[in-house]
């Protein structure tokens, strides 16, 4: 039972409430006093015609303005409010008392540790939380609070230790224990992200680190504002779709639906069938069915590979284009819709044209905002940024800390030419890690074919002398190579030859740091 006293200010008024459950022989379990002119009781339920009794006794007791019953101290209210509130934190939290032994834990140590709460109080931090001496702290003064990097169940955390201090009658403060607050490498990223993050970023999820990339994803925040179509070029495994993701939910089209065609996966019949739809009575069917053109109403239409339509395909996606109408297939209505088209392709579209493979008219129409993706070698700098993002997300499905990247790792990384672009990079760091058994990722572990961006295979009908080809191969390893050793004397210690020969191939071959750019 708990009861709640309103009185007034005055000396001995408590001790006379005390006397009165000293006379009733009530078992006291609980006092507080507040300063607004209350005071709290806790104790065992009494007998009701002893509560009948006992009730106008405290009234009758002088300053005493009113009596009555209250579901909880409030202390009780404090002491659950903290602990539900630790409860639903993510980050594992420890109370601890002055000699360094846990008072309280929240669910998230439990689910670390895989114990309960009642079997880990009473268990000295030092057991679970590594890299600190707690008991060094506590004897600090002045105590203040500290962040320091520790180890918890083998892993890496930040922790955020806080001394818990109570006010004493004379004004200054006694140490009662310390709170300790840990937070993973992958907690923090998260947080920074999203502090970082501009509000309804859509580009957040596209990696920009390079300028050249810097200058695509700026180009495509002011692009996804306008509603004309986007025709974005690049090779396979750039992330062109992504990017087209990014554009439709940056747009005033993000409450609609984003729907992908890929036109080179798909034969001609079924890709318009897909796209398009199809009347009642068509195939056999005896209800019609909507195309995808028709459910994007009010969203982003997606045409991966458009390089690869089809000439009838193309006529229909200009007429969309033209008037914002179509047919279903089999069908003779008349549909109209309003649809914003993204496209893709890894084709030269412009040399399609030319060669009579691709409709000038539909090049010109879907040409109105083009993005250029650049391959990954091109953009060196965002390699390793990429790494970690694919290695933290890998990591998180494989249900295992990330590795970290030795440096002959992250050397061989940055070097190879990634002729898979994104795509191969993501996948080639999702197989290191299924069978990596340490906490150290190495060049070794990584296997990938032998790559060379600009060599080709020389056809049988080539016509040049054996000289005009090397010179030809020449002047290509020296433009990639330039930008890593910009001195002929770095150079020329890289490819085995004086600086004096290097200086005049460069010369000879017009390359120089105004012609070519990282």
């Amino acid at each position: 039972m708990r009861l709640e006293i309103i009185c007034q200010d005055r000396l001995g008024i408590a001790q006379d409430v005390l006397d009165i459950l000293v006379n009733y022989e009530i078992d006291l379990r609980g006092i507080e006093i507040d300063i607004a002119g209350k005071i709290f009781l806790n104790f065992p339920n009494i007998k009701f015609e002893d509560f009948q009794q006992f009730m106008p006794e405290i009234r009758r007791i002088k300053g005493i303005e009113d009596v009555k019953t209250t579901p909880f101290m409030p202390i009780e209210r404090e002491q659950n409010q903290l602990r539900a509130l630790l409860q639903t934190l993510p980050d594992p939290i420890f109370s601890l008392d002055t000699r360094g032994r846990i008072l309280l834990v929240n669910e998230a140590v439990t689910a670390s540790v895989e114990q309960s709460s009642e079997s880990l109080l009473g268990e000295e931090i030092g057991e679970f939380v590594r890299g600190f001496t707690f008991q060094k702290w506590f004897e600090g003064n002045p105590l203040t609070a500290q962040t320091q990097k520790v180890s918890f169940l083998e892993q890496d955390f930040l922790a955020d230790i806080l001394p818990v201090m109570i006010p004493d009658a004379g004004g200054s403060s006694i140490l009662a224990g310390a709170l300790l607050m840990l937070k993973s490498e992958f907690r923090l990223e998260q947080q920074l992200t999203v502090f970082h993050q501009i509000s309804n970023d859509s580009f957040a999820s596209v990696q920009a680190s390079s300028n050249v990339m810097k200058k695509v994803v700026k180009e495509a925040t002011r692009m996804a504002e306008l509603d004309g179509p986007i025709l974005i070029f690049g090779e396979t495994g750039t992330g062109k779709e992504m990017l087209a993701r990014a554009c439709h939910e940056a747009s005033r089209r993000a409450s609609g639906q984003f729907l992908p065609l890929n036109c080179a996966s798909l034969p001609d019949n079924v890709a318009e069938t897909e796209l398009f739809g199809y009347a009642p009575g068509e195939f056999g069917q005896a209800e019609g069915k909507a195309g995808i053109l028709e459910q994007a109403k009010g969203g982003t239409l997606f045409l991966d590979e458009v390089g690869d339509m089809s000439d009838q395909l193309q006529s229909k996606l200009l007429r969309v284009l033209q008037n914002g109408t179509f047919r279903r297939v089999g069908d003779s209505n008349e549909v109209t819709v309003d649809v914003r088209i993204v496209c893709t392709t890894q084709k030269d579209l412009a040399k399609l044209v030319e060669e009579g493979q691709f409709r000038e008219d539909l090049y010109y129409r879907l040409n109105v905002l083009s993005l250029t993706v650049p391959a990954l070698r091109e953009r060196k700098s965002d390699i390793i940024p990429l790494a970690d993002r694919f290695i933290k997300q890998h990591c998180m499905k494989l249900g295992r800390r990330a590795p970290k990247l030795s440096k002959s790792c992250v050397d061989y990384l940055q070097s190879y030419s990634w002729p898979g672009n994104v795509r191969q990079l993501e996948n080639a760091l999702y197989r290191a890690l299924s069978l990596l058994e340490g906490n150290e990722m190495c060049k070794e572990h990584i296997q990938l074919p032998s790559s060379s961006t600009n060599l080709n295979f020389i056809p049988e009908e080539f016509e040049g002398s054996l000289e005009e080809e090397v010179k030809r191969y020449e002047k290509s390893l020296l433009r990639r190579l330039y930008p890593y050793y910009p001195s002929t004397r770095q150079l020329a210690k890289k490819l085995g030859l004086s600086h004096t020969a290097i200086a005049n191939k460069l010369r000879e071959y017009g390359i120089n740091k105004k012609t070519v750019k990282l």
